[in-house]
């Protein structure tokens, strides 16, 4: 039998202790080249599997610079199915999947996966979900956005509880459901969600990195070599709290006028933001080893949301060097430590956070000394640790082993174990 067409429980290079190749059916309603935190992730982990020696199926909506093509395969190891989607309102450079579950379950029942791992939980998300459990396939989905948070941003607060409700449908329904902070794991599991294993989101370490560092670039904010520049990353959006921004900002530059403050991001808030605060440098959207300059280039990173399952911005900025400023909750909850890598203020506590953004402006140069401890707390956060937890919760599911115990290592060398006998 050839190995790659053997049953995932046999799959193995034919030495004790080997990894087994699986195939792995991953669902998203969002992947680059659209920018936001859960495409980013959603292909670090696809990339990662892949160097496992997994095979993958990516199930995504068809993007506008995409050809007809319904099916393309990458070397046999990723094969991308498109499926249709529409525009999401207010960001039409993203697109929601439409329903596909006739699609999904022929597909599936011809040729079936190992287990249906489910990032998003729209409609896509969805019909993936009810094909999946119609063929008895085993399912992983993450918890990926706030969206019983977000509503309120939006004046839909009374549709908190049927989203949230939902939500917890949705995940009940799986295997396992993957949240990134033991914080967020406890919320949920307060409020009825099943199955809940914390697994961290990681961060690019190599492209995250204050080498990358421009002059040139500071230049074109304004800033001079003394200066310190204040970054904010993400949407411009209601969700992101961007009125406690400016209200940091404004004592920061009232107490020195030098700094500098650049947004990255877009989003329908662009314009009136622009009108409020037209100093400020509007950078939009950018990417790859642009974004990493741009973290890279600036001193000092404030981060008013309080409405993020992990917020990866958070470990993007401390890889590039960057002490942060946020809520203590979250990824800044994890990975910040105030006076070390930047400084954490109570959920909620607009005071405390244009406070503590006013002692930064007082004295800048004992917050940019902290780049240093920023970058190191990052480095625990790497995309192949994150993956092998990835991959061991998906072997959990398979096997049915524990949730809580299914991140560790020792649960994914019983995961093998148990697919073997």
């Amino acid at each position: 039998m050839n190995i790659d067409d053997a049953p995932a429980q046999t799959r193995t290079d034919g030495h004790p202790g080997a990894r087994h190749r699986l195939s792995i059916a991953v669902v998203t309603e969002t992947y680059p080249p659209e920018v936001n935190g859960v495409a980013a992730t959603i292909a670090h982990v696809v990339d990662g599997l892949r160097e496992r020696q997994h095979r993958v199926q990516l199930v995504r909506p068809r993007q506008r610079h995409d050809g007809p093509d319904g099916r393309v395969s990458d070397n046999g190891w990723v094969e991308e199915v498109r499926v249709g989607g529409l525009p999401i309102p207010r960001y039409p450079h993203l697109r929601m999947g439409l329903p596909a579950g006739r699609e999904l379950a022929g597909l599936w029942a011809a040729t079936r996966p190992d287990v249906v791992h489910i990032a998003t939980e729209g409609p896509l998300g969805w019909s993936a979900l009810r094909a999946a459990s119609r063929l008895r396939l085993p399912v992983t989905s993450d918890f990926r956005t706030n969206f019983h948070a977000y509503s309120a941003h939006y004046g839909i607060g009374w549709l908190r509880g049927p989203i949230e409700a939902y939500l917890r449908g949705f995940h009940n329904r799986t295997r396992r459901t993957m949240v990134p902070t033991e914080a967020l794991r406890r919320q949920l599991e307060a409020i009825g969600f099943e199955r809940l294993a914390v697994v961290a989101r990681g961060v690019d370490t190599r492209r995250f990195n204050p080498d990358h560092r421009s002059d040139e670039l500071r230049r074109s904010w304004g800033a001079g070599p003394q200066d310190n520049v204040v970054l904010c990353v993400g949407r411009l959006a209601p969700e992101k709290n961007l009125d406690t921004l400016l209200l940091a900002w404004n004592v920061m530059k009232a107490r020195n006028p030098a700094m500098r403050l650049v947004l990255v991001g877009d989003g329908p808030l662009r314009h009136s933001l622009a009108a409020r605060c037209p100093e400020a440098v509007f950078a939009g959207q950018r990417r790859g080893a642009d974004l990493a300059a741009h973290y890279a280039s600036s001193d000092l990173m404030l981060f008013p949301s309080v409405t993020e399952t992990f917020g990866n911005v958070t470990p993007e900025a401390l890889a590039s060097g960057v002490p942060v400023l946020a809520f203590d909750y979250a990824a800044a909850a994890q990975m910040v430590r105030t006076g070390e890598s930047g400084a954490l203020v109570p959920t909620g506590q607009t005071a405390a956070f244009v406070a503590q953004a006013l002692a930064w402006a007082a004295d800048p140069q004992s917050a940019r000394a902290m780049g240093a401890a920023a970058r190191e707390s990052a480095l625990g956060h790497d995309w192949g640790r994150i993956v092998g937890q990835i991959e061991a919760v998906m072997l959990g599911a398979m096997a049915g082993l524990a949730p809580t115990a299914a991140a560790a290592a020792t649960t994914l060398e019983a995961g093998h174990e148990a697919l073997r006998v």
